[in-house]
């Protein structure tokens, strides 16, 4: 059985909407205007258990809805879902002991408690027993390094901290399955890079299926062999990262590094490809696809190359032209 089956999963929002003016707000007060968006729209997908798969798409693409919907805090207006053999939205209580939702922008830890006492809560909430919890606390706080903070307010950690301790308290009680949010979002490159191997430990050791939304490409591409592409609440690439580029990206970057001499012969490098910089010691070039060999060897042919480079475009940059197609 897969951990989680989503068909054609959709969740429509109703919005007043106001009209102009003093007079627009009258006017409101007797009679009033609504429309229907559409924050998700038959999205349909499935993850196999100890699974980590990264969802991706634009701002108000519906990434948010739907791992609310999947952990049940929002009723859909269309479709079905089961994650662990559960309808989400019915709330049993054996389905809420085995997920964890973790929103990067929200928190779950007391502000005016220390995380200690923070984490007690969630342990009385699971009744998790108290020697597990110690031993789980004691693992966690060692990986992410913040036993030391564990007596400090939550209100006084860093936000890198506070963000460490809110995976702490969501792996306490051991979830099968892992919603996260945007985990990483605002946090300094070492805080980032920390908690992504953290994540990538904890999936491989512990089994866990994970869903991961991020902006920050480097989590998905350390972190996700799988991606799943959602843009105006529809599903439109769900497969191995590696195809992203494949798909979606008809050209390669081609660098020439130059000798000491190869400034003089750079006129007409836009017969070749998209000229994105040309100086006297390196010519870089976007070059398609079926076009590269050629491109390549009339270059060497052309000009005193010294090194080449041949790169696929960055991973970043295929994933824009999947939300604008």
């Amino acid at each position: 059985m897969a951990a989680i089956e989503v068909e054609r999963l959709g969740r429509v929002f109703r919005t007043y909407k106001k009209q102009p003016g003093f007079w627009g707000a009258v006017r409101g007060l007797g009679r009033r205007r609504y429309e229907s968006v559409w924050a998700v729209r038959e999205a349909s997908f499935t993850l196999e258990e100890g699974e980590l798969v990264g969802f991706l798409g634009p701002n108000g693409a519906g990434k948010t809805t739907t791992l609310k919907m999947l952990a049940g805090l929002l009723h859909p207006s269309t479709g079905q879902a089961r994650v662990l053999g559960h309808v989400p939205w019915e709330r049993r209580e054996a389905y809420r002991r085995q997920f964890a939702l973790v929103l990067g922008q929200k928190n779950q830890m007391w502000w005016d408690l220390p995380a200690r006492e923070s984490l007690e809560l969630n342990r009385t909430i699971y009744e998790i027993p108290r020697d597990r919890f110690r031993r789980t606390v004691e693992e966690l706080t060692a990986l992410l390094e913040v036993e030391d903070q564990l007596d400090v307010m939550v209100r006084e950690l860093s936000l890198g901290e506070r963000m460490k301790f809110e995976l702490i308290a969501a792996l306490l009680h051991q979830p099968r399955v892992l919603f996260l949010d945007e985990p990483t979002i605002g946090l300094d490159v070492v805080s980032q890079h920390k908690i992504r191997s953290f994540l990538g430990r904890h999936n491989r050791e512990h089994g866990t299926t994970v869903l991961l939304t991020s902006h920050y490409m480097a989590d998905i591409e350390e972190l996700c062999r799988r991606v799943i592409i959602i843009n105006h609440g529809a599903v439109t690439f769900d497969g191995l990262l590696s195809e992203v580029i494949d798909r979606f990206a008809d050209d390669k970057l081609v660098t020439i590094h130059l000798g000491t001499d190869g400034g003089g012969g750079l006129a007409g490098l836009d017969g070749y490809g998209e000229v994105i910089e040309a100086g006297p010691a390196r010519v870089r070039l976007r070059v398609r696809r079926d076009r590269v060999i050629e491109v390549c060897k009339a270059l060497l042919d052309g000009l005193p190359v010294r090194d080449i480079d041949i790169e696929e475009i960055p991973i970043e940059e295929a994933i824009r032209r999947v939300f604008g197609a």
